[in-house]
This record gives structure tokens, sequence and C-alpha cells, in this order.
């Protein structure tokens, strides 16, 4: 029954706060969550769900490493695009969709390293991992993270029309 445990440290609790504390500030509306939970614990926060983002709220440029969803308005695939690469950051994005060509078309134009389409558990270790912008370079687990660990050398010789030396 346990889905959700503790931050890593009290500056991810507060960099978790600040963030909610910022969107809620700037017009965000908490539909629930949105509180430490100091019963369980120092670093626990309530998973948080909060409406009416903007793009000039924090969650919309940072990586909050926490347990909060910002749920921001949108009409058209292409707005929704615009509003999630303007981030400088871009480890993973997440979305869902009944219509195929709609999850190949917004998948292959999000800025991020790893898209969950119709998830939210990407992570496996046959699966590479990792982000691109500040959230990033190369990759790690899978067969394709060995690469990050290796040095690839071309070699081109000229002039192999000689015959062996002593011959």
């Amino acid at each position: 029954g346990v889905t959700h445990g503790p931050l890593i440290h009290d500056r991810a609790v507060s960099k978790v706060q600040a963030h909610v504390d910022d969107a809620v500030s700037q017009g965000g509306k908490v539909l629930v969550g949105g509180q430490k939970m100091p019963d369980l614990g120092a670093n626990f926060f309530q998973p948080t769900v909060i409406r009416d983002m903007t793009d000039d709220m924090k969650l919309a440029h940072e990586e909050t490493f926490g347990p909060v969803a910002g749920l921001f308005p949108f009409a058209t695939e292409a707005e929704v695009v615009k509003l999630a690469n303007a981030a400088e950051v871009g480890l993973a994005g997440y979305f869902f969709s009944k219509d195929v060509q709609r999850c190949y078309r917004v998948a292959e134009a999000l800025e991020v390293g790893m898209v969950g389409v119709n998830t939210g558990l990407i992570s496996d270790p046959a699966a590479p991992f990792g982000g691109v912008k500040h959230s990033g370079f190369g990759r790690e687990g899978s067969s394709l993270g060995v690469e990050e660990y290796q040095i690839t050398k071309m070699i081109t010789l000229g002039g192999m029309s000689q015959p062996l030396q002593g011959s």
C-alpha cells in the first residue's frame, strides 16, 4: 500500500515547499496535498496537485524532484509542447493520450531525455536513463549506458600497398 517515500534531505523538502508556495502566490490552486508531513518524518511531503499553473512559476522552469504535479491549461499540442520545451531542464516528460498519432507527434517534439506516454513509470534497468539541456548529458543503464565508459577510436591507414619487410 506504500506509493511514496521521503525526499532525500531537508533541502529537497524546502525546495518542494518553495515551489508550492511560489505557485500559490501567483494564483495556482492546490487541489490536493501541499503540506509537509512531519508526523511521518522530517523529509515527507504530501503528493500535491496544483491547477491554474503559468509559465512564470518555478514549477515551469526548475526541476522540483518532489511529489508535485502542476496542471497547465493549454488549447493546442503546439502550445503545450512550446511551454514544456521552454524549460532549461529536460530529464523526462509525461503525457496521456488515446490518439496514437498524437503520442508520436508529441513524444518526438518534447525536448527531454525520456518520455512516458500513458504511464508515470518509465525507469527500468534495461532502458537508458538520462536527460538533455541542464538535466544532463549522456545516458546510464542499459547497453547504451556502457558507451559512456568506452572510447571509440577510428584509425585510417594509407600507403598500404608496400610489400612486407624482408620479403
